[in-house]
């Protein structure tokens, strides 16, 4: 590591002497060299002369990376590296490893025939490597001299077989002694042995670096602070995980986050719990025993929200709720993601952001709203930096500009292949001039025309085949979530439709403009399911205007189409159908000043509903099929209709 060979031991080396002799619990039995350590302040030995170190190099063959070299010249070994490397190689003592272990035999033995350079490395370094542990708890510490950099440095490799982890890599030998500072420090932070408080500069100058970096957050400056939080919880001071915590769940980031020390406060248990609880939903497969193990501490009534708040995140009913005048921005951004607003409701509570309030000092940011069946999905690492950057909790500093927004104007994103090209083919209603909820009402009979809970269509669409036994080609009724599609106009949406059938179509557009306007599209110009096809439809006042379809390479049309939408301007000379898709979106759009929100309907939780069949009954001499399952191959029947229809927009 650069700057590596000018650093001076002999400060930091004298400072984790009397760190270590400070710490030592009185009136405990210690051997007479760690009796003799603490009443001398130091864990070294004497310094070893330069003859000693050439004399070790010759025996050894190899001139020592600097770093090391220095260190010998400061305290010839050490005692107490880190928790479990009692002593310390010097001159005397280091020694080519040679494969004394065996340990080398094993690792090669689960190489792969694929194994990497990394891996290979991780097998050969017990042939090659120079051990320095004399004495330890089973834990190897070698230097690499295949493994050097620029300055001359030997990466240091430590492994124990308990730890049941790779080798673990340090860049050279002095970052090697300061990971076993920290460690020292971790495990006497934790130890609670009885011996005297562990205070000293070090830990006192890191509890002022968890404060400053607090404050630095709630200014905005979470690049900083998650530096500063970070370097102090690997001395396992207080508050810095939690705190940290906080930071890396807005980035996204869920694994190995537990708000250690915080989320048993009841002070932030509405806010901290929910994204610990859900984390653990996600993982346990529905073994409850670890989650104990991160509530250890908590009184009753937590463990009791706890188990409450579970059942909600697995039922989906969790709803998050805030204080103040952030809190209302919540319920409204809430009502704009659920008719699929999702940059509307983004931008609703960023705006008010900095009028939010921390449920105490070591509160960062409001995190539960990520948990949320409906908010969640407004989440994404820009967002969350967005988020973090913004001064909040009565903190000022530099607002951050605005993340630019998911969905793009218009329709023409439906187009553009999506992730795993499933979305080949889809259909949607648009009804002017009324609201999303009423739209059940005029494209379903009977109980079609309640709206379910918000979900993914995915999720919809699993749950509306739970249980079925038939499958018929006779009717075609839609599973449709629905929306706001712009200015004065709602949505209903199926990203997986049944192949289009033209000659059976009966367009919804009439019945849905009872008193409005309505338009209906159907697009299966890059479907896998027969030849290309695109409808569209409009109507007013209840009765069909016009509309056209493109199917088996021909247009049938009726009524007076206007010349915006002529389908001969998008089908005439096409050799490739699927290439008139995105203008006759666009013209679509520009038409009627409509667009769908691709984030919510990728991504989000909308309300769904069922609709009437899109096909009409079959006339006579017309057949059609109809598959009645068994209850025992009910659930593979299931599985297999879902693979076959899997989600339009994944």
């Amino acid at each position: 590591m650069t700057g590596t060979t000018t650093f001076d031991w002999r400060p930091f080396l004298l400072k984790w002497s009397g760190e270590w002799a400070d710490g030592l619990p009185e009136g405990k039995t210690r051997s007479e060299e760690d009796e003799a350590a603490r009443q001398a302040r130091w864990l070294g030995f004497a310094p070893a002369s330069e003859e000693r170190i050439a004399a070790m190099e010759e025996r050894l063959g190899r001139r020592m990376p600097p770093s090391y070299r220095q260190f010998l010249k400061v305290s010839n070994g050490w005692r107490h590296a880190g928790g479990f490397v009692s002593l310390l190689a010097g001159t005397a003592d280091a020694r080519w490893h040679d494969n004394a272990s065996g340990l080398a035999d094993m690792f090669e033995e689960h190489l792969d025939k694929d194994a990497g350079p990394k891996e290979r490395r991780e097998a050969d370094i017990w042939r090659r490597g120079l051990q320095l542990d004399v004495e330890s708890d089973i834990t190897h510490v070698l230097m690499d001299p295949q493994d050097v950099d620029e300055d001359g440095e030997w990466a240091v490799y430590t492994w124990a077989s308990w730890r049941t982890e790779p080798p673990k890599r340090h860049a050279n030998f002095f970052e090697f002694m300061r990971d076993m500072h920290r460690e020292f420090h971790s495990l006497r932070a934790r130890s609670g042995d009885g011996g005297p408080v562990f205070a000293n500069d070090t830990t006192r100058r890191l509890d002022a670096q968890v404060e400053d970096a607090r404050l630095e957050a709630l200014r905005g400056g979470w690049e900083r602070a998650g530096k500063a939080l970070d370097e102090a919880k690997g001395y396992s001071r207080p508050r810095a995980a939690g705190l940290g915590d906080q930071i890396r769940r807005l980035l996204g980031q869920t694994y190995m986050v537990y708000f250690e020390g915080l989320v048993t406060d009841p002070r932030y248990a509405s806010e901290l719990l929910p994204p610990l609880i859900a984390e653990h939903a996600a993982r346990s497969h529905g073994d409850d025993s670890t989650l104990g193990y991160h509530l250890r501490g908590a009184d009753d009534a937590l463990v009791s929200l706890a188990h409450a708040t579970l059942q909600q995140v697995r039922d989906g009913t969790y709803r998050y709720t805030a204080p103040g005048p952030f809190g209302k921005a919540v319920e409204r951004a809430r009502e704009l993601a659920r008719w699929g607003d999702t940059d509307g409701a983004w931008r609703t509570l960023m705006d008010a952001l900095p009028l939010w309030e921390p449920l105490g000092p070591d509160h960062l940011a409001p995190l539960g709203w990520v948990v949320d069946p409906v908010l969640e999905p407004l989440l994404t690492p820009e967002r969350g930096r967005e988020l973090l950057s913004t001064p909040r909790g009565g903190q000022t500093g530099a607002a951050p500009g605005p993340t630019a927004g998911l969905d793009p104007d218009g329709l023409a994103w439906l187009a553009e292949p999506d992730r795993g090209n499933n979305r080949t083919s889809y259909r949607f209603v648009l009804v002017e001039g009324v609201e999303p909820q009423e739209l059940p009402g005029r494209l379903a009979d009977g109980d079609g025309t309640r709206l379910d809970e918000p979900m993914t269509l995915w999720e919809a669409r699993h749950r509306s085949l739970r249980g079925r036994r038939e499958f018929t080609s006779y009717d075609d009724r839609a599973l449709m979530a629905v929306g706001r599609a712009g200015s004065g106009w709602s949505f209903a949406f199926d990203g997986d439709p049944a192949p289009f059938d033209g000659r059976r179509l009966v367009s919804p557009a009439a019945a849905a403009a009872a008193g409005t306007r309505a338009v209906v599209v159907w697009s299966g110009l890059r479907t896998w399911h027969g030849e290309p096809s695109f409808h569209l439809s409009v109507a007013q006042d209840g009765a069909e205007q016009y509309a056209f379809t493109y199917a088996d390479g021909e247009i049938r049309r009726t009524g007076e189409i206007p010349r915006a939408l002529e389908p001969h301007r998008f089908f005439d000379a096409l050799e490739d159908a699927a290439e008139a898709e995105r203008p006759l979106l666009e013209a679509v759009a520009g038409e009627f000043g409509v667009g769908l929100p691709r984030h919510a309907l990728s991504h989000g939780r909308l309300h769904t509903f069922t609709t009437r069949s899109w096909k009409r009954p079959p006339e006579d001499g017309e057949t059609y099929a109809v598959i009645r399952l068994g209850s025992e191959a009910a659930p593979q029947a299931d599985s297999e209709q879902r693979e076959d229809d899997g989600p339009g927009l994944a």
